[in-house]
């Protein structure tokens, strides 16, 4: 053997080596991005944020957050779908993720062909939100304002095919009420325009109308949970006026399609590790129900809430204009 093939093959085995290092190392080796497709400040981004903090802690590698939002969360979870299935591209987003495809003409992916469900983090009980202005104090009193006024009251969703919009349509059925649902860009404009009195009502997760409601801003008449939530312990819930009435926006983690099972698993478990810290106290306080559990756990879950939400949408003929 010459020296210039000597070389070439100390050349070649030395990058079967560092190729062969590279897939030994631990996962993560590097810094993990995780996708919010909404922007920031909302019960999401807070949720994603403790969520990513706790990781980062508990993995010994940066959970980097990035809002990418757009589209009604299609953006950014577009991004994560064509990302490579190695772990460091992962996205935080809410039920909507699984019910706005629902009500658009095109989706650039499938959910269940295009991620891998990997924690269900938290369900969000809802809060139906009143203008204090109105004789409303509970949801009998509601569903009579609203039998009073067939067809004016209404009720803002923050985005078609949210949870809230999910909830607003369930209950209009569940009570046999006529009222007006009017669809906002965000949640922000909502609750501005329902503490202002231009709208009645608005359902949301809890968080986002916890401050209005303690400082008087607005009135929480009732929660959507099935039972009452330690944040708002004299608050009832829908269903102990409607028997069987129950909705949560919920809150997980998935990565691209083909997420290798060892990366899916292990980070499992590092979130339901990290819902047992202090996480748990902060995201209780604020109306959530943690809710640990396996990957099979959450697949099975993801399937029932889209069946659920499927009936919801063709019922409601939500489409988006």
């Amino acid at each position: 053997m010459n020296i210039r093939q000597l070389l070439k093959s100390t050349l070649a085995a030395a990058l079967v080596l560092a190729a062969a290092a590279a897939l030994a190392q631990p996962y993560p080796s590097r810094p993990v991005r995780v996708i919010i497709p909404f922007p920031p400040g909302g019960t999401l981004d807070t949720v994603g944020r403790l969520l990513a903090q706790k990781l980062g802690e508990q993995m010994g590698q940066t959970f980097i957050i990035e809002n990418k939002a757009g589209g009604n969360g299609i953006i950014g979870a577009d991004v994560v779908a064509k990302a490579p299935a190695d772990g460091y591209t992962l996205l935080f987003n809410a039920s909507t993720f699984i019910s706005a495809p629902m009500t658009m003409k095109s989706v650039p992916y499938g959910v269940l062909k295009d991620f891998s469900p990997i924690a269900l983090v938290a369900k969000a009980p809802l809060s139906v939100a009143i203008n204090k202005k109105l004789p409303i104090t509970d949801v009998k009193s509601l569903m009579a304002y609203a039998k009073a006024n067939p067809g004016k009251m209404t009720f803002a969703v923050g985005s078609i095919g949210s949870a809230g919009h999910m909830s607003t349509e369930l209950l209009k059925r569940a009570g046999n009420l006529d009222y007006l649902i009017v669809p906002y860009k965000g949640t922000a404009p909502a609750f501005q325009d329902l503490i202002g009195g231009q709208i009645d009502g608005f359902i949301d997760p809890i968080l986002g109308s916890l401050q209005y409601h303690k400082s008087g801003m607005l009135r929480v008449v009732a929660v959507t949970s099935a039972h009452r939530v330690p944040a708002l312990p004299d608050v009832p819930t829908v269903g102990e006026t409607i028997p069987g009435y129950e909705f949560y926006s919920w809150y997980g983690l998935w990565g691209p399609a083909k997420l290798p099972a060892d990366i899916a698993h292990r980070l499992n478990a590092e979130v339901n590790k990290a819902l047992a810290t202090d996480m748990k106290d902060k995201l209780t306080q604020q109306g959530l129900l943690l809710t640990p559990g396996s990957v099979d756990d959450f697949v099975k879950f993801q399937r029932e809430d889209m069946a659920r939400a499927q009936k919801i949408v063709t019922e409601g003929n939500i489409r988006v204009e």
